[in-house]
């Protein structure tokens, strides 16, 4: 009779648990994205983005609260704990505003208008993206993370103050609200508007080509940081934080090795390349336990990395250490191209050979807890492993702890080559000594508590990939990166390609979803030309120009020559941009730009040409004012000048 009591209990709790859990699903719960899902269960009564949410916002002319983060960003996850958790705040919210959260991956037309418009408002931008908007979804305010209340975080304002003096605003002063939402508007308008129209009769030329790219690289040297390696460095903010930019050092590469230009210019190009990639792989912001890069060095010495390892950044940087092993031979660049590869093979491959998005930085509710070490952890690895001396002074787990001030990240501060030298050993022999001690810390590593996946495979960020292993395959003679290339790119055309040739932009839960943007065709057709030049099979090739054609009918810009972010055929949102800017991410058009090179040039496809042409004429306006904003595209202006020779 007891067991049956205790039994029935246990019943009533887990349905009375169940029914809790059912009142606070939200919408989100529908949701496919893991970020989505993430807050499905938050008391905030969440929308994602749509009709039916921007209806119920004009329909009760309520404020639009947006915000929008991504599922590996360590902010979004403490915002959710102090903020979205807290039954007070969201009971408000609920009240008062209409609540919409968004996906950054999969939807980035929606981050890119609103992250520019919170550039506009405050100066600075970042995720979790935190903006309120009128009924018609135009900002009034924006930022990026806020602590839950006045006081939680020095010199922040509480969001729960914020949230309810704009809705006072709203209240009170609705129509002046308005006004001002509406300036902001047209200046969101005007600011993404950057392409200019081409003068019809306008012809590329090669002076003003070289002179836009020799301009390029001078703007790259003056901000290049001579000490550590990396550009932006300026003596005002020396600790500013320090992303990878491949797109940056990709254009160093091929300046380095283009025999049209003066050795003079070569010779800074390959300095300025080799410096930063040396200090990217002997810094922090490399996993030397497991491979990889994290997304960026939160200090100007690349030794504190912020935890997040993303596909397209690893994507973009095996491909760049292995074609600057093929420039330079550096057995080290072949390694770390090597061990960017094996980690995503790894860590980060879904069944059918795609390739999932991120790993996060958090684990067990903190920031890199996967990854550092304590002083306790390292002394009982020492005491079972007498090689492991070695490894903690190459990898600088004798000196003062380098995060947060009591942990360690593992990195050798130098490249491994200069340490073999030294040690007048080859890099080989000496890599193979500390074979036993890496084994060791990895094994540890692997029975901790792993950062979750952000298992949404993304058209776009698998094009980079693809691209990346192709390449690598192809240069370092690794059949199996071709192969995994391979199964990839099937995966996307079988499960991410429609039946009316589009490409779909996110998978997740078995299905695909959301019309493909710019990057998702650019991306992917940049990835099936690097397998056509891997295999030589000619199925990729088809596959590429069939993809451009659709590009060019659903994507043009007529007036521009380039292509707008978002289809015409797709949802209008308050702006249509054409984005032009090379960032951590380069932009479609840049890439566009390399693809129909590689289709006029060397698939002899000669229905690009005029395209090509007018798509680098577009880069013209943002290289006249910022020429390091497009080194991609500085890049295919080198690579067309070249052609006409």
């Amino acid at each position: 009779m007891l067991r049956m009591r205790i039994g029935l209990l246990f019943g009533l709790v887990c349905l009375f648990s169940d029914n809790i859990l059912a009142q606070q699903e939200n919408r989100l719960a529908k949701e496919s994205s893991p970020y989505l899902l993430q807050h499905a269960h938050n008391p905030v009564d969440w929308y994602p983005w749509g009709e039916e949410a921007l209806n119920r916002a004009k329909k009760e002319n309520k404020l639009i609260f947006l915000s929008v983060g991504y599922a590996a960003c360590h902010w979004c996850h403490v915002m959710e704990r102090e903020t979205f958790e807290d039954e007070e705040i969201a009971k408000y919210l609920n009240e008062n505003y209409i609540c919409i959260k968004v996906d950054r991956e999969e939807r980035p037309d929606i981050d890119q208008i609103y992250m520019t418009a919170v550039q506009l408002m405050s100066g600075r931008g970042g995720w979790p993206m935190t903006v309120i908007m009128t009924s018609d979804a135009k900002p009034i305010f924006g930022g990026s993370y806020f602590p839950a209340r006045d006081g939680d975080r020095a010199n922040l304002p509480g969001f729960f103050t914020i949230a309810k003096r704009a809705v006072q605003l709203w209240t009170d002063q609705e129509a002046e609200l308005k006004a001002q939402a509406e300036r902001i508007a047209e200046a969101l308008i005007e600011s993404l508007a950057s392409s200019e129209s081409i003068p019809a009769g306008t012809e590329i030329d090669q002076e003003t080509c070289r002179t836009m790219t020799q301009e390029t690289q001078q703007r790259l040297a003056a901000g290049f940081d001579a000490t550590h390696g990396g550009f932006a460095y300026v003596e005002s903010n020396p600790n500013r934080p320090k992303f990878p930019e491949p797109a940056n050092l990709v254009f160093l590469l091929e300046r380095s090795k283009r025999s049209s230009l003066p050795q003079e210019v070569r010779d800074q190009a390959n300095i300025l390349l080799v410096k930063t990639l040396d200090s990217m792989m002997a810094g922090g912001i490399y996993d030397h336990l497991g491979g990889g890069f994290h997304r960026y060095s939160v200090d100007r010495f690349w030794r504190i990395p912020h935890f997040e390892k993303m596909l397209y950044d690893n994507g973009q940087l095996a491909q760049l250490y292995a074609n600057a092993f093929e420039a330079t031979g550096s057995a080290e660049y072949r390694m770390i191209s090597e061990g960017t590869c094996d980690f995503v093979l790894r860590e980060l491959t879904a069944p059918g050979g795609a390739f999932y998005s991120s790993l996060d930085a958090d684990s067990e509710g903190e920031e890199g807890k996967f990854y550092r070490w304590d002083k306790e952890e390292l002394a009982i690895v020492a005491k079972s492993n007498s090689k492991f001396d070695t490894f903690m002074s190459v990898y600088g787990l004798k000196s003062m702890p380098n995060f947060e001030g009591k942990y360690f990240a593992p990195q050798p501060g130098k490249p491994l080559t200069q340490v073999a030298q030294e040690k007048s050993q080859t890099l080989d022999a000496f890599v193979n000594s500390l074979k036993t001690a890496k084994e060791s810390l990895l094994e540890i590593r692997s029975k901790r508590t792993r950062p979750s996946t952000d298992v949404k495979i993304l058209t776009s960020w698998n094009g980079l990939m693809i691209a990346g292993l192709a390449d690598s395959g192809r240069i370092l003679k690794r059949k199996e990166y071709v192969d995994a290339a391979v199964k990839a790119a099937e995966f996307i055309l079988r499960e991410l390609k429609t039946s009316q040739g589009r490409l779909l932009r996110s998978y997740a839960l078995g299905d695909g979803k959301l019309s493909g943007y710019l990057d998702d065709y650019a991306f992917f057709v940049h990835g099936l030309l690097r397998l056509h030049l891997a295999t030589q099979e000619e199925r990729w090739l088809v596959q590429a120009i069939e993809l451009s054609r659709t590009q060019m009918r659903f994507f043009i810009n007529e007036q521009s020559g380039g292509f707008y972010y978002t289809a015409n055929d797709q949802a209008e949102l308050i702006a249509r941009f054409q984005d032009p800017v090379d960032g951590v991410i380069p932009s479609g058009n840049s890439l566009t730009a390399s693809n129909f090179m590689y289709l006029t040039y060397v698939a002899k496809q000669a229905e690009f040409d005029l395209p090509l042409k007018r798509v680098l004429l577009s880069s013209f306006s943002l290289l006249g004012k910022n020429p390091r904003g497009a080194s991609l595209m500085s890049a295919q202006l080198d690579n067309w000048v070249d052609k006409q020779e």
